[in-house]
């Protein structure tokens, strides 16, 4: 090595062959003289090239690079779907290019300069968008605009004519009212989530569904509308709750968050109720911290690794058909159209969600 920062051209030029011989060999394709194969290595060995993704993919047409556009790692449940992104990724020859959106929502101006930098270079060949919120309307739009293939993670918005892949909320509530109900309770109370997320709406379809079928009232005093997924939301619900007089009280309460979960353990605490003795709580989501919480908390499992690993399989597969629509089209001496070969709401996938049954169930008390 002679401390100099090389380039393909100079690869070509020392090894005698043209640059489109040294990318061939570096992308290692096949064609390519065994001789010269060894001739462009030893090259590379000798002036310690390294190439880059980047440079190599903006040649070529297609970046290796797959974007992540994520509002923060804050989140409890981010880690576990990223290491489902991750896991798949390893398998396969692209590289992941991360993009925050925290603190940017009620900036418009800043999401359109994000929205371009994406864009503009080619540096990433798709994008996989996670929990969006506001950039919703922003993400479709970019999705609508042209090939560059979007695959969205959300449950903040009805699912949109973009490719989708989330939870079954409604599912996985039913079921956890269900499971109430084999218990023997009857008086079941829901804490809602926020009440613009379409989450929230799902779940609290699901408690409806279940109440419904086995001939049980939805009474309104045991409907809380929570203004968060958090503790604080949960603790301030329940204190109306256990405010009610005693023949009024709910016997369980199905929380719509794992959060929401947590702030009725503290509040149950703080008034002296017994988690399941004198109360059942189911929560929903599963966070890691469910399973550690005492009592440990009964819970609906979001498959959150699963959903990370669908999302950019399907961002892969999209990629893939748009590069061999391309290369079919090209072979036919056809422009590439970019109209849809199908309907993109084909594409929505909704996982199952499971029920983890721990320590804050039990029979209804008499």
């Amino acid at each position: 090595m002679d401390g100099k920062q090389h380039t393909i051209d100079d690869i070509a030029r020392k090894a005698g062959v043209s640059i489109a011989t040294v990318s061939r060999v570096l992308n290692n394709k096949p064609y390519v003289d065994p001789e010269t194969k060894e001739r462009v290595l030893r090259v590379v060995e000798e002036v310690g090239f390294v190439p880059s993704v980047i440079a190599s993919g903006l040649a070529s047409g297609r970046s290796r690079f797959l974007g992540i556009l994520l509002p923060t790692f804050a989140w409890s449940f981010i880690p576990e779907l990223m290491n489902g992104v991750s896991e798949t990724i390893a398998n396969t020859q692209h590289e992941l290019l991360l993009y925050t959106i925290d603190g940017m929502t009620q900036d418009q101006g800043r999401r359109g300069d994000l929205i371009e930098r994406i864009l503009y270079p080619k540096i990433t060949s798709g994008l996989l968008v996670i929990f969006p919120g506001q950039w919703a309307d922003d993400i479709v739009r970019l999705h609508q605009n042209g090939d560059f293939p979007v695959v969205m993670i959300n449950d903040q918005t009805r699912p949109p004519d973009v490719p989708w892949i989330g939870s079954d909320n409604q599912g996985g509530a039913y079921t956890a009212v269900r499971h109430l109900i084999s218990l023997g309770h009857r008086r079941i109370a829901h804490i809602q989530g926020p009440a613009d997320y379409f989450c929230s709406l799902e779940r609290y379809d699901g408690y409806c569904q279940a109440m419904q079928e086995a001939d049980l009232p939805i009474d309104p005093d045991l409907v809380i509308q929570g203004d968060a997924f958090m503790p604080e939301s949960g603790q301030i619900a329940a204190d109306q709750l256990f405010a009610l007089p005693l023949e009024k009280r709910p016997t369980a309460i199905f929380a719509a968050s794992d959060g929401i979960a947590y702030g009725v353990i503290d509040a149950a605490e703080q008034r002296g109720v017994r988690i399941p003795e004198d109360i059942s709580l189911m929560g929903f989501d599963d966070l890691p911290s469910s399973s550690l919480i005492r009592p440990a908390l009964t819970t609906i499992r979001q498959p959150f690794r699963e959903i990370g690993r669908g999302g950019i399989e399907t961002l892969i597969s999209l990629i893939q058909a748009q590069d061999n629509a391309a290369s079919s089209d090209h072979s036919r001496g056809k422009r590439h159209s970019k109209e849809r070969k199908e309907d993109d709401t084909s594409l929505h996938t909704q996982l199952e969600t499971t029920l983890v049954v721990r320590a804050t169930c039990g029979p209804a008390r008499e």
